[in-house]
């Protein structure tokens, strides 16, 4: 049975050409880029060379690169450099729909005495920029807020805030793990200081991450020891692993607006039909403003783990919400923020494409789905409630 992967949100597949162009350097050219000696320092350039295929997938200029090790850890360096760079200021803003990366070091933060404010966000999942603003004191060091909701697909609207926060003087962070590759980006004209992205999110492999930090602004590393990365994060380089980034950096630059239009009509496609298909369906997020490959959808009185089960029995892989919390009962805070009835909370899938998907496997979620949804709400007392069948009945 051939696997459907629609949870790319979570991870993606390496790229064949990512892998090859790393292979050499996990089996071969094992040496380390700090070295004195040539078989170890030859591997610097091929780092640069990474690096200067990140920054310009997102317009910006290679010293302004810091490798990591995962977008988590880019987040939690944005936010701490922050706290470290105005030790006087003890005010951070950040929103509700946060991934966990922000919003669990936020409240490590305010365990620790500084003052979090968690921003609402209405139905829709859309943010108040005037609760933001009013939001705002002399004591704000940081606002971090994500370009896009790993969950719904949210686009934040980032340019906006950035400009407003400019005039403010306030350092302005977003998490843009979900959105690179996926919808240009140009850190020349977007009025951020700094930036994070993750490798697994757009095919390279996992454990390599960035941080961007624009010239000028001030900044602390988080990791303390050598002097990799300009003296800005410790740590010898995962050198295969930048490799595969940069490669999947240069792959995505050349595809991004083609993907994204291929990307969204697969999402349409498939959202427009189960709509059609399944009664009380509901989607959750912003549709004039979310990313082009992501849909989440609330199958109302049925529980999504039972969706993600029969759908796995097809070999269809998709999330009941982030990756990073999907070991929890508890529902998806996205969605608790954004007030879905206890009905469809429950209920809620996140189908999330890549360019290796294809419209037969679209068209085989399609296929079974409405059968999936049926025969679970026919188990379920509320289901058999709304099919009209007594709920006492065998």
């Amino acid at each position: 049975m051939k696997t459907i992967y629609l949870d790319n949100n979570a991870t993606t597949q390496v790229a064949p050409e990512v892998l090859e162009e790393m292979l050499p350097y996990l089996r071969d050219y094992y040496g380390n880029p700090s070295s004195m000696h040539t078989f170890g320092g030859q591997l610097h350039r091929k780092v640069e060379e990474a690096r200067a295929k990140v920054a310009h997938l997102i317009g910006a200029e290679p010293e302004e690169i810091i490798f990591t090790s995962s977008g988590t850890e880019s987040d939690n360096t944005a936010i701490m450099s922050a706290v470290e760079s105005f030790p006087q200021k003890r005010h951070i803003i950040t929103t509700r729909v946060e991934h966990p990366a922000v919003l669990n070091f936020c409240k490590h933060l305010a365990r620790r005495g500084y003052r979090i404010t968690f921003l609402t966000v209405n139905s829709k999942g859309q943010l108040n920029i005037d609760e933001l603003l009013k939001a705002i004191d002399d004591n704000t060091a940081l606002v971090t807020i994500m370009y896009a909701n790993n969950e719904v697909g949210n686009i934040f609207p980032i340019s906006e805030i950035g400009n407003m926060l400019k005039e403010r003087r306030i350092l302005f962070h977003t998490d843009a793990v979900q959105v690179v590759g996926k919808i240009p980006i140009d850190t020349k004209k977007l009025p951020v200081e700094m930036l994070s992205l993750s490798g697994h999110k757009v095919h390279a492999p996992k454990g390599v991450g960035v941080l961007y930090v624009r010239k000028g602004t001030r900044f602390y590393p988080y990791v303390i020891g050598g002097h990799q990365e300009r003296g800005r994060r410790a740590g010898t380089e995962n050198v295969a692993s930048i490799i595969g980034l940069g490669k999947a950096c240069e792959i995505a630059a050349k595809n991004i607006t083609q993907e994204s239009l291929s990307l969204a009509h697969l999402r349409d496609k498939l959202e427009k039909a189960l709509m059609h298909k399944c009664p009380d369906v509901r989607i959750n997020g912003d549709v004039t403003s979310r990313l082009p490959n992501t849909t989440n959808l609330s199958f109302e009185y049925v529980e999504g783990e039972a969706i993600l089960l029969r759908l796995n029995e097809y070999g269809v892989c998709a999330s009941s919400g982030s990756a990073c919390t999907s070991g929890s009962l508890e529902p998806s805070h996205v969605l608790r923020a954004m007030g879905v009835p206890f009905t469809a909370i429950h209920g809620s899938i996140r189908f999330s494409l890549s360019r290796y998907n294809s419209e037969a496997e679209v068209d085989r979620v399609i296929e079974i789905m409405p059968d999936i949804i049926k025969s679970l709400r026919q188990l379920s007392p509320f289901g058999r409630e709304k099919l009209g069948e007594s709920v006492t009945s065998p």
